[in-house]
């Protein structure tokens, strides 16, 4: 059943000589709203909020972010907990479904997400037929909707909840298939099929390190490493991908419709692509045979262009949460693989004065979850272009569980913004002749 914001103390709007109420709202954390539901109805009035910074397109249950204090919690569960205690599988049980899984819940949904990893044989020919240069968002978002059509209870659309469960265990299995048969083919490898003895996510890593001679070595504090990074990415509120997977679904598209357009909304280098923007820009560093220094200097000049990529967070004005939690894992990894890379070098002096300088605490350029992410996926040798398609692995069940609360909300109605039109008033058809 829907819950809703309780009601509170209502707003006054004073439009000329006209007042009107317009209800007051409060969530269980305390956030505090204005529903503007019916203003245009009964002003003929709308509100402007470019990027909907200020604007709440949904009640929800799922995540809970406080900006100012540094808070994210899964279903009310602190993200620190999860970490130290939980798995990827595990967490994505809980954003999904609610609450924590027993071990019964948990061995069928192990079980399920094996019985669903394999990918139709036909969609074998789907990946020979993209360019070998192909970017692997571009072939997991088409890859995504393609494989619905192998499904035909899915093409029917809506929602079916006794089929959901199914649905959403092929979903998350499936998309580690995908992201790792799009890699073997774009480097011109034998496709790795899946081992049913093997965990999610050192599958995952099995599907895209083996060669058919010899399996990848599954080193424990790697495999750990790489699911803290799903966790970690589970699920984050209403960010950009996630209000276009609830835009999408609220046309009641079927799950995978839904989910392939959170992977294009993903892909973009202001939001998935940031962690790869982190990489890029430490390579620009080494280039110019900085170790990281002069670049620094730079970034404090706000005229000189260059910017600090992997630092600060748009909801977080404190330090970030998973960002605590990945800086242990990551100077963890890199002190056990010993790696010898300039750019990571780079990267530590770069954490290092943006920890310490006045400059960088004032204004809380702390380094994100993206900056440390982005290390560990270097060090652990993913190609730059594979970045964001772990995130979208790592998205995944926080697609779903928006995708079924839109679905289980009766009175939930399709997504249409309004807008301010800024172009020409009415002006008359000129034939081709009077055109000039």
């Amino acid at each position: 059943m829907t819950k809703h914001a309780q009601s509170t103390v209502p707003a006054k709007l004073v439009l000329g000589d006209k007042t009107i109420e317009l209800p007051g709202l409060v969530g269980t954390e305390k956030e505090h709203a204005i529903d503007i539901s019916k203003l245009r109805s009964a002003t003929g009035y709308i509100t402007l909020d470019e990027g909907y910074g200020n604007t709440g397109s949904c009640e929800s249950e799922i995540t809970f972010i406080d900006g100012e204090e540094g808070i994210l919690r899964y279903r009310g569960i602190p993200i620190e907990q999860l970490a130290e205690h939980s798995t990827f599988i595990e967490t994505a049980y809980l954003i999904i479904y609610g609450e924590l899984p027993t071990h019964d819940q948990l061995r069928k949904f192990s079980d399920l997400l094996t019985e669903e990893e394999m990918l139709h044989e036909d969609m074998k020919h789907h990946f020979e037929g993209f360019p070998s240069n192909s970017h692997p968002m571009a072939i997991l978002s088409s890859m995504i909707n393609a494989s619905s059509c192998f499904y035909p209870g899915l093409m029917r659309g809506g929602f079916e909840p006794h089929r959901f469960e199914v649905q959403a265990a092929r979903l998350i299995s499936q998309v580690r298939t995908i992201a790792s048969f799009s890699y073997r083919v774009s480097r011109g490898l034998p496709i790795i099929y899946p081992k049913p003895t093997y965990k999610f996510t050192a599958n995952f890593l099995h599907m895209l390190f083996s060669n058919p001679y010899a399996d990848y070595d599954l080193d424990p504090q790697i495999v750990r490493a790489l699911d803290l990074i799903f966790l970690l990415h589970a699920d984050h509120e209403q960010n950009c991908s996630t209000a276009t997977v609830r835009m999408v679904a609220s046309s009641k598209a079927n799950l995978f419709a839904s989910a392939a357009a959170g992977v294009c909304a993903l892909w973009g280098p202001l939001h998935g692509g940031a962690n790869q923007a982190v990489i890029e820009m430490l390579e620009r560093i080494h280039a110019d045979g900085d170790d990281g220094s002069r670049f620094i200097r730079d970034a404090k000049d706000k005229d000189s262009g260059k910017r600090l990529m992997g630092f600060g967070h748009r909801v977080y004005k404190n330090y970030d949460p998973r960002a605590k939690i990945i800086k242990k894992a990551c100077d963890d990894l890199l002190h056990k693989l010993n790696i010898d890379d300039p750019l990571l070098d780079i990267a530590k002096h770069l954490e290092e004065v943006a920890l310490r300088e006045d400059y960088f605490i004032e204004r809380k350029l702390y380094p994100n979850v993206d900056f440390y992410s982005g290390i560990i996926m270097r060090a652990l040798k993913f190609p730059l272009n594979m970045f964001t398609v772990i995130f979208a692995i790592g998205r995944m069940p926080g697609w779903i569980a928006n995708y079924k609360e839109i679905m289980e909300n009766p009175e939930s109605r399709i997504y249409r913004p309004r807008q301010i039109y800024t172009g020409h008033t009415k002006r008359d058809y000129l034939p081709m002749q009077q055109r000039g």
